[in-house]
């Protein structure tokens, strides 16, 4: 039976295990990232119910008010490395704090705000800043906790997104209509202040594995040591035959040497050195930001995934409402299609976990099928033409980002994708590149709806960027099993060019050796 040995320290230390917990602090942590999940995220899909009373506001157009959200996604994978960086320099619970009161200090100065250019820098910058520092270090700091059970946890934490879709949508169109947008957006600041308290509760994790005692050597086999040990020496020995001289250190191979207390006790002598000087060799010090992966042809793959599937990711959410009143469907219908998609998005989410948490299965598989059924459903919004049929869509398409949404990142401390030892870094990159879609997909989709004058053409080429993203994501896994197959083979040369180089008598002389030596000792 497996035994979990945590060491007891103050709460602002690190908590040591032998082994990958797999629960204890961990589901400190998942309630922490449910919560940021729920005020970051949360919050920006339902950023939508504002999208009307700021066109009215600020006389702007569908596409320059879609900017906020792009600029703040922008900047929000943008500034990913930025994250990594800092989270591996200070801890993450000091950069989740500081992107706590960064999202509250833009939401709260966004209430005041005169213009759409005044929204850019809020919301967009300080914002976008400060979701980046939250999201990433605590999604980051989770995975580390959980090993048997990291998909499924991930999953069901993740479902603070939906939760607060659910509830925050319909709450601030209420709140709207009794103090105003303004104050609304003030209310929404003043409540993303508390994942300040969130990121108090992420303690970092060290795996340490349980030293072993170093047990002495038995007086019964000081020759075997003394061969391991002189094998080194042997070449020297063996290279100066030719010329007539020998040189050995052995106390076997010096003449005269007839005592048999320095033939045991030298051995042992150097195998105490070796030990302590094994026990003494500085740790490697932790890269910041470990660029390596980028020589990873799977994780490149995997990195265009990423950067097409984020066009699917934001877009519907936000047009999802202006589409239902394009079709004649009133406001109180509308939200309630939001919500509904909200609550289907936590059924993939969790539904994703359990499956992906059952062993053995290829997890990155089961992604490329969900991203495929996701393609299906955004081409199936255009064809809906009353309030059933886009209720339907909408349920079916937020179950399909569900599946999606609470498992790509996870899916990058997988051995497809990079395995967990770089997993930090990996998701640095990875949502940095993401940011280019991030940035371009809103504005694209509100330009395509400015020109057609069609909400529908938004949802195709959401549509059209999750299936190049499948694309590539189908390419992940022949990339590695190429790249480790290369691997082993370069890897099997090497052993095999090592061994050819070494003298098939090598050992067999110095043995030999020294027993002329013993049985020369014996006669004297």
């Amino acid at each position: 039976k497996m035994t979990v040995k945590a060491v007891k320290m103050p709460c602002t230390a690190p908590n040591v295990y032998t082994k990958v917990p797999d629960g204890g602090w961990g589901w400190t942590i998942a309630f922490a990232f449910f919560f940021v999940e729920a005020l970051t995220y949360g919050i920006i899909k339902s950023f939508g119910v504002f999208f009307n009373d700021l066109m009215e506001s600020f006389d702007e157009t569908n596409s320059r008010i879609s900017w906020i959200i792009s600029i703040c996604v922008f900047v929000q994978t943008f500034t990913a490395p930025l994250s990594t960086v800092l989270s591996n320099r200070f801890g993450h619970r000091f950069v989740v704090m500081a992107g706590g009161v960064l999202i509250s200090t833009g939401m709260v100065t966004a209430s005041f705000a005169r213009t759409v250019v005044d929204m850019y820098v809020t919301i967009g910058v300080i914002s976008g800043l400060g979701y980046c520092l939250s999201f990433l270090p605590t999604v980051t700091i989770l995975s580390q906790y959980f090993d048997k059970r990291r998909s499924l946890v991930t999953a069901v934490a993740s479902t603070g997104e939906c939760f607060a879709v659910f509830s925050f949508a319909p709450a601030i169109t209420a709140l709207k209509e009794q103090i105003g947008w303004r104050y609304s957006l003030l209310s929404v600041g003043v409540l993303q202040l508390s994942i300040v308290i969130c990121g108090s509760l992420l303690r970092p994790i060290i795996i340490k594995e349980q030293e072993e005692e170093v047990k002495a050597q038995p007086p019964e086999e000081p020759t075997e040591t003394k061969y391991m040990l002189e094998n080194e020496q042997t070449r020297t020995s063996i290279e100066s035959i030719d010329s007539g001289v020998e040189i050995t250190t052995s106390p076997s191979n010096v003449p005269g040497n007839t005592k048999a207390e320095p033939k045991s006790e030298e051995p042992k002598e150097h195998v105490q050195i070796l030990v302590e000087n094994n026990s003494t060799l500085p740790e490697p010090k932790t890269k910041l930001l470990d660029f390596s992966v980028m020589r990873d042809y799977s994780f490149i793959c995997y990195a265009f995934f990423g950067l097409f599937a984020t066009l699917g990711f934001f877009a519907p959410s936000l047009y999802i409402i202006p589409l239902s009143l394009s079709l004649g469907i009133g406001k109180d219908h509308s939200a309630y299609i939001l919500s509904a998609m909200a609550i289907a998005e936590v059924f993939g989410r969790i539904s994703a976990g359990w499956v992906l948490n059952k062993k053995p299965i290829r997890k990155i598989y089961i992604e490329l099928i969900c991203v495929v059924l996701l393609s299906v459903a955004l081409f199936a919004f255009p064809f809906a033409s009353e309030f059933w049929g886009l209720m339907t869509c909408s349920i079916f398409f937020g179950f399909m980002l569900g599946t999606v949404a609470g498992t790509h990142i996870p899916l990058l401390a997988e051995d497809d994708v990079v395995g967990i030892a770089k997993m930090s870094s990996a998701a640095g990159v990875y949502v940095f590149i993401q940011s280019l879609a991030g940035l371009a997909g809103p504005p694209l989709a509100g330009v395509l709806v400015d020109t057609t004058q069609n909400y529908s053409s938004a949802f195709y080429s959401c549509a059209a960027g999750m299936v190049l993203g499948a694309v590539f994501l189908s390419l992940v896994r022949p990339c590695k099993a190429g790249l480790c197959h290369r691997q082993q083979q370069c890897a099997e040369e090497s052993a095999a060019e090592v061994v050819a180089d070494l003298p098939d008598d090598f050992i067999e002389m110095d043995i030999g050796k020294a027993e002329n030596s013993g049985k020369g000792c014996d006669s004297v």
